[in-house]
């Protein structure tokens, strides 16, 4: 068992055993959530509760009320709450420098690039970015897809190349993420958006292959895809599928690019989705790009330029950022990677992921229809829409999961999570009513 993993497991091991713990909101978050009425604007609806601290797998509200984390920040928290590694890498970042600014580099900056390539298997000449959140690292994708639309393609009928995106798929809430966004309900208040996008069905390669034989609007640029699409339900995609997608871009100079944002940094059970063949085929992406778990709770993201050829394509002045790469981001972002590596807490994500997915099948809820995922990211379909009264449920008895579909909860722990806590999990979501009303 890794240290972390030891530390976390302190949950039931009988999932029939599992005591239900009733934890409402309190008096404290109650009134502190008035407070946030008033000074926050509305943009996430009203929070369920005001939260204190944490550790390990487990946070605790304003009136001492624990909740086993199983949505670790939305794929965020990757070595849980107050790690020691961690915390040490804060406090001794902190206490040297947190901001330099880009006219200068820190040896945590420059070291956690080195490590990114070389845990991705990036090939010689390959470069990293860094920026802030996934949907900036998204930004930097779809600009350099553009540059390689200009200039590689400018043969081929002119102008930027279109960028060719999935439906169902996610890839952030800014202009440009957006405009590769599917979902219509957060699209369109914004139209118009960036221009030269087409959406595909999700897994049909006939339409694939149809959006780029048909050159009207000019040569296809890139194609932007999640191996799993985590915002549409946790769906992964077909490897064959990825495969022939791969092979469409070769055939026409297009770029793949494959959003990591929430797969990357072993959630997975592999450091980056694409490096299991039942997921991406066995094929390699051109752009990487992630955040989210990178540096375990403190903001960062990046992209993963494969090769010299695609690292030429942001050349001094076309893209920037204040803070990406900062000192403080990327000690955390090493000391994210070292306690991943040496807890061994990629092979924790592959069993704790398969013990999850077989205890949710065990439990006789009629609720519970099936599981899909990969690793430690998985969502759990549900026999009617119910999600956001599921999640509320839990929540009332100590256990945070995301209605992630109208009939589907999403589970991404942090990936220290041991084996007595996903019997834990899965005690308190068996005992979910199966009659839940409709949400």
């Amino acid at each position: 068992m890794t240290t972390g993993a030891s530390k976390a497991g302190t949950g039931q091991t009988g999932k029939a055993a599992c005591a239900l713990v009733e934890t409402p909101v309190g008096p404290c978050s109650r009134d502190w959530l008035e407070r946030y009425g008033h000074a926050h604007m509305n943009v996430f609806g009203s929070p369920a509760r005001v939260m204190d601290h944490g550790q390990g797998v487990h946070i605790w509200d304003l009136d001492g009320n624990r909740y086993l984390d199983m949505m670790a920040g939305i794929a965020v928290n990757s070595v849980g709450y107050a790690h020691p590694t961690w915390n040490r890498a804060l406090e001794d970042q902190a206490s040297r420098m947190a901001h330099i600014s880009n006219y200068f580099a820190s040896r945590p900056q420059i070291e956690l690039a080195e490590r990114l390539l070389t845990i991705s298997g990036a090939p010689e000449g390959s470069h990293v970015y860094f920026a802030n959140s996934g949907t900036e690292a998204n930004e930097a994708a779809l600009k350099m897809a553009r540059l390689h639309g200009v200039g590689m393609l400018s043969g081929k009928g002119g102008g930027p190349g279109r960028i060719v995106a999935l439906t169902r798929g996610f890839h952030g809430r800014s202009m440009g993420s957006l405009s590769v966004t599917w979902k219509p309900g957060i699209r369109e208040p914004f139209t118009p958006l960036v221009p030269g996008v087409e959406f595909v069905p999700a897994g049909d390669i006939d339409a694939m292959e149809s959006v780029f034989a048909d050159t009207a609007g000019g040569p296809v640029a890139a194609v932007i895809m999640e191996l799993i699409q985590g915002e549409a339900g946790v769906r992964p995609l077909d490897p064959a599928y990825v495969s022939a997608v791969r092979s469409l871009c070769n055939d026409h100079q297009a770029l793949m690019i494959v959003d990591e944002v929430q797969t990357g940094m072993g959630r997975t059970g592999y450091w980056f989705a694409f490096q299991d063949p039942t997921l991406s085929g066995g094929v390699r992406p051109d752009l990487v790009t992630f955040a989210k778990g990178v540096a375990g709770g403190f903001p960062m993201g990046g992209v993963i330029a494969f090769g010299q050829e695609l690292s030429d394509l942001l050349a001094p002045g076309l893209h920037g950022s204040t803070f990406a790469g900062n000192p403080l981001a990327s000690a955390l972002g090493l000391a994210t990677l070292d306690t991943i590596q040496n807890e061994g807490l990629l092979e924790n994500a592959r069993a704790a992921g398969n013990r999850l997915r077989q205890g949710m099948a065990d439990t006789g809820n009629p609720l519970y229809v099936g599981t899909r995922g990969r690793g430690l990211l998985d969502a759990v379909q549900l026999s009617h829409p119910c999600s956001h009264t599921l999640a509320s449920w839990a929540l009332d008895h100590g256990l945070i999961v995301n209605a992630v579909a109208p009939d589907a909860i999403r589970l991404a722990p942090p990936l220290i999570i041991g084996p007595g806590d996903i019997d834990q999990a899965v005690g308190i979501l068996a005992q979910v009513p199966g009659d839940l009303p409709d949400d």
